[in-house]
């Protein structure tokens, strides 16, 4: 495989690209503080923006390896941050990366996650060299199901009890996958 870390990734309403601190405001202000946007995912609302900065921080801190993907969803209309995409696992023996998003509820329903998602797998494929990416989200949360099937993933199935919402409760999960021979044929497809 050939690690690449967090590299500028342009769509055409996206740059996907590391956080810088600066970012922190606009990560707190769009998405982090919002019980909307955080109630299915594995962490509750942050509190002020001092820890959303906290986070942020740690995040640049592990932009010098080459085996961190962490990307901030810019759209370029405002040039702000509206949410974030990133590599949550990643095992090197069997080339598979698990990706986690989320984004601001404002920007919900347009498109910009899958278009953002598609751009990512683009690369995970096409440059790193991964051969199966795969997500889950809460079986609450059909929504985030749609984003992967629109990127061509394939539900793979229920896993009861397979996660821990933000309140530390168990919660079922559905698995959706792509291997890199599916995308290639999904990719001609789009053409």
């Amino acid at each position: 495989m050939n690690h690449t870390g967090t590299v500028i990734l342009e769509t055409a309403r996206l740059s996907l690209r590391p956080f810088t601190l600066e970012d922190a405001p606009d990560m707190y202000k769009n998405w982090a503080s919002d019980p909307k946007v955080t109630r299915y995912l594995t962490w509750t609302p942050h509190a002020s923006v001092e820890e959303t900065k906290q986070i942020v921080g740690f995040w640049v801190e592990q932009y010098g390896g080459d085996l961190f993907y962490q990307w901030a969803i810019v759209l370029k209309e405002i040039n702000e941050a509206i949410g974030n995409i990133s590599v949550v696992q990643q095992d090197e023996d069997l080339e598979t990366a698990v990706i986690g998003y989320c984004m601001g509820q404002k920007w919900w329903g347009q498109g910009i996650m899958t278009e953002a998602y598609t751009a990512v797998l683009a690369h995970l494929f096409g440059r790193v060299g991964f051969n199966r990416v795969a997500a889950t989200h809460h079986v609450a949360n059909p929504a985030s199901g749609r984003v992967m099937v629109k990127c061509g993933m394939t539900y793979e199935g229920l896993r009861r009890d397979g996660a821990k919402d933000n309140q530390g409760k168990f919660c079922d999960v559905e698995y959706y996958a792509i291997l890199k021979k599916d995308w290639m044929q999904y990719k001609s497809s789009l053409r």
